[in-house]
């Protein structure tokens, strides 16, 4: 009998439902942060080597390698 209604008390407890919806949640915001930072670096990568392109061609002799 008692564990009928340990079994039954453990269906109906939703207390472990929001501990995995905050993980699922919090692994979303990772993604998207990670996601984020990569288009990012892309984009800081491309205006440094324009900037590169822009100090090599108006100096004599400066390199950016």
């Amino acid at each position: 009998m008692f564990i009928l209604k340990e079994l039954n008390r453990l269906l109906n407890d939703e207390e472990g439902l929001t501990t995995v919806e905050y993980a699922v949640a919090g692994a979303l915001v990772a993604s998207a942060v990670v996601v984020a930072f990569e288009n990012l670096g892309g984009a800081v990568t491309t205006e440094i080597n324009g900037l590169c392109g822009v100090i090599e061609n108006g100096s004599s002799g400066a390199s950016c390698t």
